[in-house]
């Protein structure tokens, strides 16, 4: 499957209910309906809900659909890599005021990191900065 790469702005930011779905749609690659109901946690939605939701989401260029008569077959049209990495850069700036090294700080202070997961995270940059 491809996926053609879409700009996300400020307002292509997705709720709750949008992510949800994505989540199912970028495990599954695609799904109608119905099976994106049966991954949904309980208590799930009703299926004209998921129907409105998904044409938001190809409304904001995430999703898009193959017709088989009056069925669709929806499929993600943004990677979850692209929009977590999106996603993360607005964290990034909105929140540490573009500092990944303030935004690691929080983490290691805030959520109490264990010495294993500062090791890791260590060893994590040591291999980028050989790349």
């Amino acid at each position: 499957m491809q996926f053609k790469k879409v700009e996300m702005n400020e307002q292509k930011e997705l709720t709750k209910a949008e992510l949800q779905i994505m989540q199912v749609l970028w495990q599954k690659g695609s799904a109608f309906v119905n099976e994106i109901l049966q991954d949904l946690e309980e208590p799930r939605p009703a299926y004209n809900t998921v129907s409105t939701v998904l044409r938001v989401l190809q409304n904001k260029g995430f999703v898009a659909y193959n017709s088989y008569g009056k069925t669709y077959q929806y499929y993600p049209l943004v990677t979850k890599e692209s929009y977590t990495n999106r996603f993360m850069d607005r964290v990034v700036d909105n929140f540490f005021s573009g500092s990944v090294k303030a935004m690691v700080s929080f983490f290691t202070k805030e959520e109490k990191m264990s010495v294993q997961e500062i090791d890791e995270l260590i060893k994590m940059l040591e291999e980028n900065k050989k790349n």
